[in-house]
């Protein structure tokens, strides 16, 4: 491990439970490398869950997906969570620095790159999905999120938001928890990607499963101006979810807190 400096706050590597809440490394990458490793993060996520949702789900149905964005996020955090933490989302970005594991400064930044990547993701499978004969695959509108008749299940817009809001607290809460400098190293990309999975599986009926501000933006820009006027609702219940977990990890499972 490098040498440290004492912080309290402004920790970002989600993906090494040894620095986690408490040291920076001074060998932290720069702010623009970070950035490049978001945008590549969240364009491998999207690009994943939604490429599979638009050329694999006929076959698999919802389990695929679910398998889809939680196999992109292991790789993902694997890949270059070592340079940014592996956030990928606005949400957990969001989320970890009100634990105070992540700057608050560097919150506008990473959810700009994450939506840039997000929406990267998106237009080349746009340009993809253009090659195939029409009406081979679902439109974006079929996989952007959704309440009322956009919901998969026809779900309202308040099942929805509570949806949204529990699934990413209690996904917020798996990060932050196997990122503890107490729990067991060189696991935390692996429970994160499962339990992305899982919560998929739960979500995906009710809403498309949004979790993330980015992948919803993604998908909404050329889902039609019927995603483009629900989007808000998955903006603003994933980052209610992920503040909710943020301000209360510590409270609930921190012992030096309790």
């Amino acid at each position: 491990m490098a040498r440290t400096e004492s912080s309290n706050a402004h920790n970002d590597d989600l993906g090494n439970a040894d620095v986690v809440n408490a040291d920076i490394p001074l060998d932290t990458p720069s702010l623009p490398k970070r950035l490049i490793a978001e945008v590549f993060g969240t364009f491998l996520l999207v690009f994943g869950v939604i490429g599979a949702a638009f050329f694999s789900s006929g076959n698999t149905g919802i389990l695929g997906v679910a398998l889809a964005v939680g196999l992109a996020v292991l790789a993902g955090a694997y890949a270059v969570g070592h340079i940014s933490g592996g956030h990928f989302n606005p949400a957990v970005s969001i989320g970890a620095a009100a634990a105070g594991r992540f700057a608050w400064r560097d919150v506008l930044p990473y959810v700009i790159a994450q939506l840039v990547g997000g929406v990267l993701a998106t237009t080349i499978l746009f340009a993809i999905r253009a090659g195939a004969p029409e009406g081979t695959f679902a439109g974006f509108n079929a996989v952007s999120n959704g309440y009322g008749e956009y919901s998969p299940g026809a779900f309202t817009l308040a099942s929805v938001l509570l949806a949204e809001v529990v699934v990413t607290a209690v996904f917020l809460y798996v990060i932050l928890g196997v990122t503890d400098r107490r729990a067991p190293s060189g696991f935390a990309p692996l429970a994160i990607g499962l339990a992305l999975t899982l919560l998929h599986l739960v979500a995906i009926p009710i809403s498309n499963a949004s979790l993330n501000p980015a992948r919803s933006l993604a998908t909404a820009i050329y889902g039609g101006p019927d995603a483009l006027l629900q989007v808000w609702a998955f903006f603003v219940a994933p980052i209610v979810g992920a503040l909710i977990a943020g301000f209360t990890y510590g409270v609930l499972f921190d012992r030096k807190r309790a």
